[in-house]
């Protein structure tokens, strides 16, 4: 068994993989362990970003940038600006629980420890991959050629609800 752990870490892919792998697992763990709205937002983008990562291993760069394009730049920042606009009244912070963050890294540990072993234990064939033609040649062509118009009316739909969203957050604060 260790053997083949030594084997797996032999590869400077699979350490890239297990990296992004536990900071994504930890910035989802984190986000739904935080109280405060702005942490939740960061371990979100966090979580995000090493998704981008694990794409970048699987050979799809289109969907690594669209990832940190999309969710890590626009739906964060989205996210700050409903913070920012919202108004929050000074809440108690909730008393730290130990015996909670206790079952809940013993929870962490024994869903590793899972997932460790059914990995360990599984008989994975190898094949050939092939990667196909340029997927993102194809989209950009398709994107800029055909739907161009309406590409183009999409962001200006877009920027025009995002003014809208913030005249009427604006209007409710006066």
């Amino acid at each position: 068994m260790l053997s083949s752990i030594g084997d797996f870490l032999s590869n400077g892919s699979n350490i890239a993989f297990f990296i992004f792998a536990l900071f994504a697992i930890g910035g989802a763990v984190f986000m739904i362990s935080f109280t405060r709205v702005v942490h939740m937002v960061t371990a979100l983008t966090f979580t995000f970003l090493s998704l981008a990562g694990l794409f970048v291993l699987l050979q799809a760069e289109f969907v690594a940038f669209v990832q940190v394009l999309i969710y890590a730049g626009a739906i964060t920042i989205l996210m700050i600006f409903g913070i920012m606009m919202t108004r929050h009244d000074n809440e108690e912070e909730q008393p730290i629980r130990p015996a909670h963050n206790v079952w809940l890294g013993i929870g962490c540990v024994g869903l590793f420890a899972v997932l460790f072993y059914a990995i360990q234990h599984s008989d994975f064939t190898p094949g050939t991959f092939d990667p196909g033609m340029d997927n993102t040649l194809a989209i950009g062509t398709l994107l800029y050629n055909q739907y161009v118009i309406l590409f183009e009316l999409m962001s200006v739909l877009l920027t025009v609800a995002f003014i809208g969203a913030v005249i009427i957050a604006k209007r409710e604060e006066d």
